[in-house]
């Protein structure tokens, strides 16, 4: 099988032959590798027009031969996928916001304020992140049933407010900002917040739009938490509801998968292009600690 270091070796090796060969090779490699990421979206895309029987055909067709609707009203009209939307996107631009908030904030406290036990209390913090998940999900479980959040969309973002990545990632840019325009600030007379909303939060925006779509990610494509503690079929998200798919045993109706898979994932992809500009340099700029 040929890799891409083999790809990449051979285009090293026209490159000596001359410049232009070089470029040339590059360039049709990247395109190559581009094509090979984007045709598994781009079969997923065109099965959902397909009908369950031409899907499996072989030897298998690429574009659709008959456009198949049915699919459309299988996910619409069938399945409340327009609920199931509208609780992923609510539940994920609200998890979002009031993670870059908490995560931000004990950024500011970790990474500019000098307090007893900070070098410990940071310590753990990095330390619960080689905690696996599925370790905690028991006793998660039992303290949001305690708290009588079963089936309850506080659930789904509550806990996962102030993680340990987000914080982090905000310490190592709050560490970037001179002490002494925080220290004019505050002989200015501005407060505590005053400083974090004016001076704080604009020059780490590059930080939070890396963290937003980590975090926006997260909770859209979360699943294995909201199929523990959501009941109501009303209730679900995305991914919990279409995996409700798969659940009838007579007949699985692939078409309508694909054609759910794609319109899940086309806002990351739209969030991803608007925002990739600062997600790029959020993540080279956060990297590196002066």
């Amino acid at each position: 099988m040929i890799c891409y270091s083999d790809l990449l070796a051979v285009a090293e090796l026209l490159g000596k032959l001359g410049p232009r060969i070089g470029v040339g090779a590059i360039h049709a490699i990247l395109l190559l590798g581009a094509a090979a990421a984007w045709f598994p979206f781009l079969w997923m895309v065109l099965a959902s027009l397909k009908s369950n029987t031409e899907i499996f055909r072989y030897p298998p067709t690429l574009w659709p031969q008959e456009l198949q609707l049915e699919n459309l009203t299988t996910l619409f009209e069938e399945k409340p996928f327009a609920s199931w939307n509208f609780n992923s996107i609510w539940i994920a631009i609200v998890g979002t916001l009031l993670t870059l908030f908490f995560s931000s904030l004990a950024g500011f406290g970790f990474g500019k304020y000098k307090f007893k036990g900070r070098t410990v209390l940071f310590a753990v913090l990095i330390g619960s992140l080689i905690i696996p998940f599925q370790l905690i999900l028991t006793p998660l479980f039992v303290v949001i049933g305690k708290l009588g959040w079963i089936d309850n969309y506080l659930a789904l973002f509550v806990p996962f407010v102030a993680p340990a990545f987000g914080i982090f990632l905000m310490k190592q840019f709050m560490a970037r900002i001179p002490d002494e325009l925080l220290d004019a600030a505050r002989i200015d007379g501005g407060s505590e917040f005053l400083i974090y909303r004016i001076i704080i939060v604009p020059m780490v925006r590059p930080g939070l739009a890396a963290l937003a779509i980590f975090t926006f990610l997260n909770f859209w494509n979360s699943f294995l938490w909201p199929l523990v503690v959501l009941r109501s079929d009303d209730h679900y998200t995305l991914p919990v509801g279409m995996a409700t798919f798969y659940a009838v045993l007579i007949r699985v109706e692939y078409g309508a998968i694909m054609l759910g898979s794609t319109l899940i994932s086309l806002p990351i992809i739209v969030l991803f292009l608007l925002m990739q500009r600062h997600f790029i340099s959020g993540l080279t700029l956060g990297s590196v600690r002066e």
